[in-house]
């Protein structure tokens, strides 16, 4: 079965940078969707990032110049780089996988990212 493990979330002070990783397995995600989605305390999960499979990437405005997102086709993994952290990026941040010829989609168990100083 499909499994998604997260790892690399923490508490970090704002301006600080923590890398996020997602590693997928169970099959072959070469032509799934791989990205991150957050929740915030009363709020809505959102989109962040997102790799498509056939290469372009989308970010939501207030992580624009400050996140990047990469993924190794090869290992199965997306990451998500984010530098120059707000206290309003704190949030529980979810791997997603989803399939663009079916729609079908797969979430990680979230990892917690808490900026603070």
């Amino acid at each position: 079965q499909v499994q998604l493990v997260e790892s690399g979330g923490g508490l970090v002070q704002p301006g600080g940078s923590l890398r996020l990783s997602c590693a997928a397995s169970g099959r072959s995600f070469s032509t799934y969707n791989m990205g991150w989605y957050r929740r915030a305390p009363g709020k809505e999960r959102e989109l962040v990032a997102v790799h498509r499979s056939y290469g372009s990437t989308y970010y939501t405005d207030s992580v624009k110049g400050r996140f990047t997102i990469s993924r190794d086709n090869a290992k199965n993994t997306v990451d998500l780089q984010m530098n120059m952290l707000k206290p309003e990026d704190t949030a529980v941040y979810y791997c997603n996988v989803r399939s663009s010829l079916s729609g079908v989609g797969y979430w990680g168990q979230g990892t917690q990212v808490t900026v603070s100083s």
